[in-house]
């Protein structure tokens, strides 16, 4: 089980963002509890769930054993997670 990042290109405001994704929901929010990040920031209803986090946030979660990855394995990872239900 895992925890991936993407990198950071997409523009939100003056922030750069990139997308956190993992095997597990429970992953996935135990990570971004582990970053600070608020539940109320969990993108549950896009295509798959996922966090966007700020080029930081990023930095910190690859340190925590995120792995870095494409936006192509992100999507795949999520489409997975949604499949699990």
């Amino acid at each position: 089980m895992a925890v991936y990042v993407d990198p950071a290109v997409w523009p939100y405001g003056r922030m750069i963002m990139c997308h956190m994704v993992a095997d597990s929901l429970h992953e996935l929010h135990a990570m971004a509890s582990r970053l600070g990040i608020d539940r109320r920031h969990f993108q549950g209803r896009a295509r798959y769930p996922h966090y966007d986090i700020c080029k930081a946030k990023r930095r910190r979660a690859l340190e925590l054993g995120a792995r870095q990855v494409s936006t192509r394995h992100i999507i795949a990872v999520g489409r997975r997670l949604v499949e699990k239900g």
